[in-house]
């Protein structure tokens, strides 16, 4: 059998075998609480318990693994785009199942080593908790890191790197604000040459901001939150 042949058994084969391609959110409500008189409205801050998978079944974040609900607030953009349209009118102790196209979840880049580009997510919820506004950032507490009640120099020095790659301050650091903190970081301020090893990691950039996030971003959502951020510390750069 030649080779071309072969590739048409095999395109015909993956013709046959993948699913229908999900290209719109399904929203399945597994079980309701009796006597549920409020519901979950944009605005709110949710606190969920979740099971996330690929369509393989392959679990890639659940927070019942951590035994740590997650809590956010709903339509404004801290979680994907499925999330905040598929958690919409749900009571505290509603269990669903979401069914989340690429175009609403990681889209065609995926998410580090963990979501590939343009996979279709399954989530398992719960709804916990409603709560009507953010919570109150408690700075203290949010830089001690080994919650010791005690500020040490190392933690007051992540927090002041965190910060300044921070740049749109919405405590999450993206790919691109890592990406230009390490640049700046390496290029000499005063125009002076670069040695040889600052231009070796110029030329291996991207792979090295791709080790700090699957060192990094802990639950693998494609940011690094404050909580989740161990470095680097100045005398590290």
């Amino acid at each position: 059998m030649t080779l071309r042949c072969v590739l048409a058994v095999l395109a015909l084969a993956g013709a046959t075998f993948a699913g229908p391609e999900v290209t719109e959110l399904k929203v399945e409500v597994v079980s309701v609480p009796e006597g549920c008189t409020v519901k979950s409205k944009q605005g709110d801050m949710l606190t969920m318990h979740y099971t996330g998978t690929l369509e393989n079944g392959h679990k890639f974040d659940s927070s019942y693994d951590r035994d740590q609900p997650f809590t956010f607030q709903l339509g404004v953009g801290q979680v994907i785009k499925g999330w905040d349209q598929g958690l919409v009118d749900m009571c505290v102790g509603e269990k669903r199942k979401l069914v989340i196209p690429a175009s609403l979840g990681y889209g065609d880049r995926g998410a580090g080593n963990v979501i590939p580009g343009g996979a279709t997510l399954f989530f398992d919820v719960e709804l916990i908790n409603i709560g009507d506004t953010p919570p109150t950032t408690n700075v203290f507490k949010e830089i001690d890191a080994d919650k010791d009640n005690m500020l040490s120099r190392e933690e007051v020095s992540i927090d002041i790197v965190f910060r300044a790659m921070d740049k749109d301050g919405d405590s999450e650091l993206s790919r691109e604000e890592v990406s230009d903190y390490l640049k700046k970081q390496m290029v000499p301020q005063d125009g002076s040459e670069m040695s040889e090893d600052v231009k070796q990691m110029l030329e291996s950039h991207d792979k090295l901001v791709e080790e700090i996030f699957q060192h990094e971003d802990k639950d693998k959502n494609g940011f690094i939150s404050h909580e989740e951020f161990s470095g680097p510390k100045h005398d590290e750069l």
